[in-house]
């Protein structure tokens, strides 16, 4: 019997997926968790032979819950709507077995619940082409690295858009590409990926 802890912060996805893995003769759900700090704690309790985990959720995240649970016998798979490079690298540097998307049926994450419980490691194919893509290159623009510049010299936006004759709203436009094209959640995150690359001039 494969033994199962769910970590999930929406209440219907966490019920549906119990429900669905319990149906299976050869897996029981033993924990249901809706933060990652649960998850962590069900996991330390149960010792499950798996622990399934969304990323984005409250308290502790699923990546935050993975890297503490590293080392122990539970085979985490991350199961997230995020198809982020980043996400997946940290992923992986904790070790994590699995990391699918929650637009798969749920008999690719029963079979892959079967192969990494049998000691493989299963990921989404389409994070591993994100994953391997050249990222050596600097995807921004000489403007949108001006202005990320800028910010990172603790600019405001009213300030950035003065010094660059730009109105707000383009400032604001900007910023949101910049984002958007270093894949990441926010500011500080943008100007520590930027420094990492040693794109800054």
């Amino acid at each position: 019997m494969i033994r199962i802890v769910i970590a999930e912060d929406q209440g219907m996805m966490l019920g549906a997926l119990g429900s669905l893995l319990n149906m299976e003769d050869d897996m029981e759900v033993v924990g249901m968790a809706r933060n990652g700090e649960e998850a962590v704690n069900l996991v330390k309790t149960h010792e499950p032979d798996i622990c399934v985990m969304d990323i984005e959720m409250p308290v502790k995240t699923g990546l935050d819950a993975a890297e503490e649970l590293k080392g122990m016998n539970c085979k985490i798979i991350i199961l997230t709507t995020f198809a982020r490079a980043g996400y997946f690298e940290r992923a992986r540097k904790a070790g994590v077995r699995g990391y699918l998307l929650k637009d798969s049926p749920i008999e690719e994450l029963v079979d892959s619940i079967h192969a990494i419980d049998g000691g493989r490691r299963i990921y989404a194919p389409e994070l591993v082409d994100i994953a391997y893509e050249d990222d050596s290159v600097n995807p921004l623009t000489d403007r949108e690295s001006q202005v990320l510049e800028l910010v990172a010299e603790g600019k405001t936006t009213k300030e950035i858009a003065g010094e660059l004759y730009l109105t707000q709203g383009t400032v604001r436009n900007y910023i949101s590409t910049i984002l958007e094209k270093l894949d990441v959640g926010n500011r500080i995150e943008a100007i520590s990926h930027f420094k990492e690359k040693g794109w800054f001039k």
